[in-house]
Order: structure tokens, then C-alpha cells, then sequence
């Protein structure tokens, strides 16, 4: 399986990589988002866009219209950061469960993040502050509903 191809010492040697492993990157079925160099250069180049503009996005006031965009391109790397991450882990610990369970588990990931993109894009173009106001509404005290609520019960 494994063909010596240099020898760096006596005792030490680098090996080549075995078929298995290269045949990862060339992906055989749309559903495999770990396998394919463009998939994965996508995935790291997208990891450091989030890390990079989502505190950018939440920090500065941006127009309702620029805050949706940014919002749906939010949700579309969000969607698809889950899923090539979640294919990683369904590679590396579904075949210990069974060989036969790893399209089942891609599927699964495909779903997942076919919801989450339809979800986040939902929460993106709602009229209550898209993916930014959803967040920090979690922190806010109060809501407006609640504010609303008393004033009518207030005046009647």
C-alpha cells in the first residue's frame, strides 16, 4: 500500500501517500463538500472572511438595503462553512460506525445546510434588523411588542 520513495536517514523514510487518501481530493458525488481542492481552498478563504467582516458587520451601522446583501452573503457562507465542516466529521467518524452510513450522512449535511440557508436568508431579509438585529435582540431587555403591549393597556 504504501511505496518508500526517499530516504531522508538510515532509520527515517517518507512514504507516499496511499490511493485512498488521493482519491479525497477528487470529488466522485456532488454531496462530498471535503473532497476537491476548490472546496476546500473555498472553506479556509471563507473561514477568515467570517472571522474577518462579521465583527465589522455588527460594530458599524450599515443602510437596510446594503445589511440584507450582507446578510444573505452572510448566510450563504455560513451555509456553506457548515457544510464542509460537517462533512469532515461525517469522513472522519462515520465510516468507524459504518461504511454504508457515510451517504446517508452527507445527505444529512446536505439538508442541514439547505435549512440553514433558507433559514439565516429568511432571518436576512426580515424587516427587524435582518441577522444583525436578530442577534442582538437576544441581549435586549425589552421588546418592542412588550413596549407596546403596556402602552395600550396604559391608555384603556
Amino acid at each position: 500500500m504504501f511505496h518508500v520513495t526517499k530516504s531522508i536517514s538510515r532509520n527515517r523514510t517518507i512514504r507516499s501517500i496511499p490511493e485512498s487518501i488521493l482519491k479525497r481530493y477528487k470529488s466522485a458525488s456532488p454531496l462530498e463538500g471535503d473532497a476537491g481542492s476548490l472546496a476546500t481552498h473555498t472553506y479556509h478563504k471563507l473561514n477568515t472572511a467570517l472571522v474577518l467582516l462579521t465583527p465589522i458587520y455588527f460594530a458599524v451601522p450599515v443602510p437596510d438595503m446594503a445589511g440584507k446583501a450582507f446578510g444573505l452573503l452572510m448566510a450563504g457562507s455560513i451555509s456553506f462553512h457548515s457544510w464542509v465542516g460537517m462533512n469532515y466529521v461525517v469522513t472522519d467518524y462515520v465510516p468507524k460506525i459504518g461504511k454504508r452510513f457515510l451517504g446517508h450522512g452527507r445527505i444529512f449535511c446536505a439538508g442541514l445546510s439547505a435549512i440553514t440557508l433558507i433559514g439565516l436568508g429568511k432571518v436576512a431579509l426580515n424587516d427587524h434588523g435582518g441577522i444583525k438585529g436578530a442577534v442582538l435582540g437576544l441581549w435586549s431587555t425589552k421588546s418592542k411588542k412588550e413596549d407596546e403591549t403596556k402602552t395600550t393597556k396604559a391608555e384603556a
